[in-house]
């Protein structure tokens, strides 16, 4: 243990007072990062990836049920999309902004990630944006393939993450298809 840690407190302190920097926050970001980081260590980068997008995929329907739930409507248009993407990441402390948005596509930034610095090297985690962003533009709009171009997680200094609301045969290596999986209610 660091001795400066052991160092720092007040002999005798309460344990309730001492200066432990700790809260659900911090936790909950350490845990995923140390999540993401050991199914990268055990099962490869892209393998961890394909877990983390299952929980994405599946985070990504409810937060999806709620905006259309929220302003009642059976499914969100293109405009609707693209602002519910850059909302969710505003609740969450992230700092998305639409850079271009064309009839075949949303274009977005990110100045801060949502997991802070808990996600440098840990390029798995990416995959609850590309996930989250795939799942609501398909169910939405019917199709829809994300490709993260940059990320706060590879080292740059932000992310640019491209959602393409057509099909198309010239796939990137890193893009993932997501498609409408349920019927209009």
């Amino acid at each position: 243990m660091n001795s400066t840690l052991l160092d720092a407190g007040t002999p005798n302190a309460s344990i309730k007072e001492a200066p432990v920097p700790l809260d659900r926050d911090l936790f909950l970001r350490t845990l995923l990062r140390e999540l993401a980081g050991t199914l990268q260590n055990v099962v490869g980068v892209e393998e961890a990836a394909g877990y983390i997008s299952v929980v994405g995929s599946v985070i990504g329907e409810n937060i999806d049920a709620a905006y259309r739930h929220a302003i009642n409507v059976d499914r969100l248009d293109r405009k609707q999309v693209a602002e519910v993407l850059v909302d969710l990441k505003r609740r969450i402390e992230g700092g998305f902004y639409i850079i271009e948005e064309r009839e075949d596509r949303i274009v977005l930034g990110n100045r801060c990630c949502p997991f802070g610095e808990f996600v440098q090297g840990r390029p798995s985690l990416c995959m609850m944006t590309s996930n989250v962003f795939g799942s609501i533009a398909a169910e939405n709009l019917g199709y829809a393939r994300v490709e993260i171009e940059e990320s706060i997680a590879a080292g740059n200094a932000g992310c640019r993450v491209t959602v393409f609301l057509t099909p198309s045969e010239n796939l990137q290596l890193n893009a993932r298809e997501y498609f409408r999986t349920r019927d209009a209610v």
